[in-house]
Parts: C-alpha cells; structure tokens; sequence
C-alpha cells in the first residue's frame, strides 16, 4: 500500500457510526529505527535491522547513509536525521553539506554544533550563524580540546542522543554532564540501551554520562511498534461510542519513553491490556482531570489537549517547553486550532505550563490547519468521530505515518 495521497489539499472527514472494531498495526518507531541506522553506519553496516520504520525520516535517513560519497546531505524537514547525521558526518573523514527545508533552516544547532567544534570536529555555517545549512570538513583530532562537554540537560534530547551514539568512536571517548534538570529524559535512556545492544558499555551516575573509547559490534536488531503513532488510536479509542483496537508491535517494557500514554488515557477513559503480540484498546469511565508533566513525553502532548478538549475534561498540561522550536510552534497551533471548536489552552507558567479549557467544544465542519506538522493532523482527524472535520495538507502524515489515512479507512472513517 502506498504512502497518503500528496496531492489532496484538503480531506473532509466523517464516521457515521462511531463503533470501532478492528486490528491495526501501527508504523515501526522512527526514534529506534533513526537510532540503530546510525549506530549500524558506525559498525560499518554490517548488521541486521528488521522492521525499520516507513516514516519519511527514516527512509531520508536510509536514502543519505546510502549516499555516502554524495557531498550534499538534504534532510528535507527530519529534525532527528539533521542532528544525528550532522554528528555522524564530523567524524566520519568526508567534507559534507547539510542542509533542508526553509523550517529546519530555521531550526537551531549552535549547541550540537559547538559540541562538536570542542571535540575537534570542523564546521562552518553557510548563511545564518546557528542554523542550517552547515559545511563540515574531515575530522582533526589535533583540534579537539577536551573529552568531557557540560551541555544543558532541558535541550532536546536529539543534541545528547548525537553526541552519545559517536562518543565510543572518539579517540578518548567522551563524557558529558548535564547541566540542570535533564529533559526528555527516556529518550536519552533509549539511546544507551540501544548502544549496548550493539556492544557499546556506559556509565550515567547523578547527571554525568560516560563512555569509554570503544567499538561497536553488528547485531540483530527488530524495531518496536512506534508509541508516538500509537497514541492516536488511543485518542480515537476514547472519542469512538464503543471501541475494541487491537494494536500489534508493542511490549510491555518498551525503550520508548511515549509508553506512557497507557497511563494518561487510563484516567481519560481508555483501558489498556498487553497482549502476546501488542495491546488491546476498550473504553471505560473518566477518572477526572489531568495534571500531567509532558518533559520526558512531549510528542504526546497535541494529541491529549485535543482529547481533553473534546471530552470536557480540563488539564494542567506542564513540560512543553520543547514545543515552540518543533516542526511548527506547537504552542500556538494548538491553541490557534483549539480555538476553532469553542475550547483554548491557556499559558499558566510562560512557554511551560498550560490549561486545556474545554468551553463549549462542538465539531461542526470546522477546518484545521496543519502548519507543516504531522502531528496537528493526526491529532485532530479523530474529532471526526464527533462530526465532520477537515484536514489541510493531509500528506504531513508522511514524515512519521505515511499509512494513517488508509488505516482510518479501514476503521469507518470516510474521505
């Protein structure tokens, strides 16, 4: 089956029933797949990795790995393959150009990329001192003047997770300390346990990584079902009159930190239970309003303002200060968009915490604006439930799920 259409500008959406019943298997993560192509690059490509993800972050991930004389590396608009691929390439022995879309040009990198200068890696900016695109020459190990980096730890976990996954291949390792309180923390716990699949032993005592001069060895490696993409079906589970999903690809102790939507929805009226091969979705009652801290979660957080929105529950919703420098400023577009339905998120705490209010919410036919973002669009589409919606630029999907139209088809949703 083919990615989402590219060419509609617009899906109205409809469910007429609001009874869903059905299996779904959700895209592979793009978080473990983008981790372990780059660890696979450091070991020479020489292992085996099942069930990488159909994003289109990955597969730019895959088509640039697989380019590597090519001296022009275009990420397009992965943020993730920007930053891993930017560490990667300094040390790798080959001048490269990275660049992307207008939005990741405006996306910043000082910090991977001072980094990376103290560790003797040589990189110059071509327009914009900070951003994209960058030039980066081979490796001088004379240059570097230290193996331990103070880095803040309420970054995003992509700046620690590249510099993390080159660390082993350094001349003297690296160390690094966290300075602050530490963000996204799960994610940078993925990265090391999906290192030392692959060979490679850390330390992480109070808020200082370590990791010794070592090497990586192939394995075989199959990707988890991607949580991130899985929360949606957790919203259309919630929303639905009567739902049984069964989701396949999970496990009960999975790498990634978005496994915690199983706790959010369980106080939003959806019921988890693991199965053999995944999970098994059903309604249940309320618990009453949310106070959730979405630092080590943040992907997770469009998806639970629309669902509180959309039942009547308010939420406290707080750790979203990742938000305003992703894809688009998630901020703003989820409030911009709520406002259309009669609900709002209101800033208590400047750029961190919010409330959800949900007013007076009604679905009507109302139009929502994507911003480039894929997780606005599915975010929003399972508000169909409750009336029509439409969806512009639907193939945004395709960064992270390129399938998930055809697989609300497949649920009663109409186009």
């Amino acid at each position: 089956m083919q990615a989402s259409d590219t060419t509609a500008q617009a899906f109205h959406i409809t469910h007429t029933s609001g009874v869903v019943n059905h299996t779904i298997t959700p895209p592979a993560s793009k978080s473990e797949s983008n981790r372990v192509l780059v660890i696979d690059a450091l070991t020479g490509r020489k292992s085996q990795l099942d069930n990488l993800s159909n994003a289109r972050d990955t597969q730019t991930m895959i088509r640039l790995l697989d380019s590597d004389s090519n001296p022009v590396w275009d990420v397009l608009d992965a943020g993730t393959t920007m930053r891993f691929l930017t560490a990667f390439s300094a040390f790798n022995g080959k001048p490269r150009e990275m660049t992307g879309t207008p939005r990741m040009k405006e996306r910043p990198i000082k910090l991977l990329v001072d980094a990376l200068r103290e560790l003797g890696a040589v990189i110059e900016y071509k327009e914009k001192e900070g951003y994209p695109p960058i030039l980066i020459h081979p490796f001088k190990p004379e240059l570097a003047k230290t193996d331990y980096i103070k880095i803040k730890g309420d970054v995003s976990s992509q700046y620690i997770t590249a510099l993390l996954m080159i660390a082993p291949v350094l001349p003297k390792g690296l160390t690094i300390e966290l300075l602050g309180h530490v963000g996204s923390k799960p994610y940078i716990e993925m990265t090391l346990r999906l290192m030392e699949h692959f060979g490679v032993t850390s330390e992480w005592k109070d808020n200082i990584i370590k990791i010794s001069h070592q090497t990586y060895k192939p394995a075989q490696y199959k990707v988890e079902s991607d949580w991130s993409g899985s929360s949606y079906w957790f919203s259309v589970a919630a929303l639905a009159k009567e739902a049984n999903i069964e989701l396949k690809g999970y496990v009960k102790n999975s790498l990634q930190g978005d496994h915690v939507i199983v706790d959010i929805m369980d106080q939003l009226g959806v019921k988890t239970e693991f199965t053999a091969d995944g999970l098994k979705l059903t309604k249940q009652p309320v618990k009453g309003n949310l106070v959730w801290d979405f630092t080590d979660c943040p992907d997770l957080a469009q998806t639970v303002a629309v669902i509180l929105a959309a039942k009547g529950v308010e939420g406290t919703l707080s750790g979203l200060q990742s938000l305003r420098i992703k894809e688009t400023d998630r901020i703003a577009a989820i409030q911009n968009e709520l406002r259309k339905f009669g609900a709002d998120m209101i800033e208590i705490e400047k750029d961190v915490t919010y409330k959800v209010v949900p007013g007076t919410f009604k679905v009507d036919g109302q139009s929502v604006h994507t911003y480039e973002d894929h997780r606005m669009a599915m975010a929003f589409a399972p508000l169909a439930l409750l009336g029509k919606v439409t969806i512009e630029e639907p193939s945004v999907v395709n960064k992270s799920y390129p399938l998930y139209w055809e697989d609300l088809k497949k649920v009663g949703f109409m186009f």
